[in-house]
Parts: C-alpha cells; sequence; structure tokens
C-alpha cells in the first residue's frame, strides 16, 4: 500500500507571494527528492488550468472544484471543499483546516507560519490579507495536527498569540532554491538589470517594519562611499526608496531600487554584492539574509531574536536603530580585504546550514510521527 503525502501547492498556480511560491514550490521539490520507499507526493492546487510547474516527479494534481479566490474564503468559513483527507502539508495557512479522525482515518494536516506580519503590521498587507491569516490561524488552533514555523523565535512568537497550539508547534527551517548559484552569465544579468559593480544591498520596501531607513541612515554614517542597490522594492514604491535614502544623507545617484527578482537575476545581484545589511526586526523568516548566507555575502544584520538565531556566527549582529553602530560595523567589516573575506567565509559556513533537502526529511518524519 502507497502512502501519499499530498502537499497544497495553489502558490504555484495562483501566485500572491513570490517568497510563498518560492518556498513552496522548493519545498515540494525536496519532498519528491527525499520520498521514502512506499510512498509518493502528490498536490492540491485551486481549480483553473495554469499548470503546477516546476515540481517534476508529482504522482499527480489533485483538483479542487473552486479557483484560488473562493477558495480561500471556503477554507475560511470551514466549508467542505473537497480537498480534505489523507496526509495534506501545506507550505502555508491555506488548507482544508476542518475537523478529521487521525487515529481512525490517518488524517493529518500540517499548515506553515512563515511571519506574524497580520499581528504586527497588518497595515503592510493587501486588504483582506491580515483579517484572512488570523482566521486561519485560528482554525489551526482548532484543527492542525501540526503548525510548522521556520525558527524558535517565531515559535514563541506565535505560541503568544495561539497558545493552545501547545506542542503542536514544530521548527523547520526554510532555506535558499536547491540550485541556488551565482549564475555564470552574472554580469550580463546585472547588465540587464542596470545596477552596477560592487555595491551593498539591502532588502525590502518604504514599510515601516523593513527598516529600510534604519539600514540607510547606518550606511551613511559609515562613510562607505558604494553604490546602494535595494531589491524586493513593491512595485511603484522605488521612488520612495531613494526618498528614504536621500533623507538619510545618500545621494540619489547612488541608490538603485529594483523589484522583486527570479531566483537567477537575484543570485547574479548578490554576485556583486559587497555586503548585504540586514536592518529589519520582524518576526519574519528572513530569506534574503539566508540567501546572503548561502552565497557568502557577508552578512550586518539587526541584532534580533530571529537573526540571533539563522545568523548566529555566520555574520554580524548589531543594534540597527543605532546609526553609528551599524555605520562602524559596515566599516569595520569592509574595511581591508582580509576582513571582507573573513566575514564571506563566516557567512558561507553559516549558509551550509540552510537545506530545503534537510527540510523535507524532517516534514516527512513529522507526518510519520502523527
Amino acid at each position: 500500500m502507497v502512502a501519499t503525502l499530498r502537499v497544497v501547492l495553489d502558490q504555484l498556480v495562483a501566485p500572491t507571494d513570490p517568497e510563498l511560491v518560492e518556498a513552496s514550490r522548493e519545498l515540494a521539490r525536496a519532498l519528491v527528492l527525499a520520498t521514502p520507499a512506499g510512498c509518493e507526493v502528490e498536490a492540491i492546487a485551486p481549480a483553473g488550468k495554469d499548470e503546477v510547474e516546476g515540481v517534476p516527479g508529482l504522482a499527480g494534481v489533485h483538483r479542487a472544484a473552486l479557483p484560488r479566490r473562493e477558495l480561500a474564503t471556503a477554507l475560511q468559513m470551514g466549508v467542505a471543499t473537497g480537498i480534505g483527507g489523507g496526509m495534506i502539508h501545506s507550505p502555508t495557512l491555506f488548507a482544508p483546516l476542518v475537523r478529521h479522525d487521525r487515529v481512525h482515518g490517518n488524517d493529518q494536516t500540517v499548515v506553515s507560519v512563515w511571519d506574524v506580519r497580520a499581528w504586527e503590521s497588518s497595515a503592510e498587507l493587501p486588504r483582506g490579507a491580515a483579517m484572512w491569516q488570523k482566521a486561519m490561524l485560528k482554525r489551526a488552533v482548532k484543527f492542525a495536527d501540526a503548525v510548522v514555523v521556520p525558527t524558535h523565535a517565531l515559535a514563541e512568537r506565535v505560541r503568544e498569540i495561539a497558545p493552545k497550539l501547545g506542542d503542536r508547534l514544530r521548527v523547520i527551517s526554510g532555506a535558499s532554491p536547491l540550485d541556488f548559484a551565482v549564475p555564470r552569465d552574472e554580469i550580463g544579468r546585472r547588465r540587464g538589470l542596470s545596477v552596477p559593480e560592487g555595491y551593498l544591498l539591502l532588502s525590502g520596501g518604504p514599510m515601516p517594519s523593513h527598516e529600510l531607513s534604519a539600514g540607510l541612515a547606518g550606511i551613511a554614517a559609515s562613510g562607505i562611499d558604494l553604490p546602494v542597490v535595494v531589491i524586493d522594492v513593491p512595485e511603484g514604491l522605488e521612488p520612495a526608496v531613494v526618498d528614504l535614502a536621500s533623507a538619510a544623507g545618500i545621494p540619489e545617484r547612488r541608490v538603485h531600487a529594483r523589484g522583486a527578482l527570479e531566483q537567477g537575476d537575484r543570485a547574479a545581484v548578490y554576485g556583486a554584492a559587497l555586503a548585504f545589511v540586514a536592518p529589519s526586526r520582524r518576526a519574519s523568516f528572513p530569506w534574503r539574509v539566508v540567501d546572503a548566507l548561502t552565497l557568502g555575502v557577508p552578512v550586518i544584520a539587526s541584532d534580533s531574536a530571529v537573526h540571533r538565531e539563522v545568523v548566529v556566527d555566520g555574520g554580524v549582529l548589531v543594534d540597527a536603530t543605532d546609526a553609528e553602530a551599524l555605520g562602524a560595523a559596515l566599516s569595520e567589516g569592509l574595511s581591508s580585504t582580509a576582513s571582507a573575506d573573513r566575514l564571506a567565509v563566516m557567512a558561507g559556513d553559516r549558509g551550509k546550514v540552510f537545506s530545503w533537502r534537510e527540510a523535507a526529511d524532517k516534514v516527512w518524519g513529522l507526518h510519520a510521527d502523527l
């Protein structure tokens, strides 16, 4: 008898968040690669004609009767959707969280939480998204067999929000894509993106929780006269990022704001970065910090609970709200080739810890334990 793990891959057919699209795809790929003997992986997806791309080896794709928008509403209300039953793993909260029989029916549902923006910075989310996330976590408290979070720091925060989850919280980290590496055509890709060679790199937008203003103020205080590249800027907000830099004292000519980049372009941008600056203290998984560690880019990050757990000794942690302290860390880290190389080696060593394949093994183990 074959045991089937059914993975919810709504993000791949109706993407709403680039980071969760990538996480859903990479986890599903790794689950297929790590499939134990006598098991298989199927996908669950909303109704539609879009293909579930980028995940070879799936045993099949089970389509819901409803398209994503209607399905999201039905899941929030606990309405029967026809996609429940069996072993279900969702890389997000998008799952059929309803009453089921794990003991006698072998039904189990596991969902994932990557951040708590809905509780800490709801104004930064699209209208209705925060309400949906809060409602789905409430359903998870009632019906999920386990809730996966990427760090112990986030587990503590989720436990404060939903104390009744108890020991159902499990920590399984995320990672950069399975084949994430600086591409051979990196120079051409950077030229195509109109970014220079050799710069300080940040990620995010002008939203308060991203704390770009703090990172830019630290760069200005460092006295380092290098270009500044900011990626993952929400569409249309590039001028606002340039304005933040100008307010911090960084000339407009030095600032290059770009949106979300596909994997190859993003890796190419990291390939010419002299350091990655991560000022945010959000209780969320720091995807771009992990990218920097994976590619051996020196990391200067805020001394937050999440960064202490993720970066550890792979970079420099500093009070990013103190521009002078952040600036001093930057100037010291890049004061010489030897110093920068040391930080790069530290980052690369730490980056080896993060692996989707290891995460997939833990997911299979979790469902076996349940």
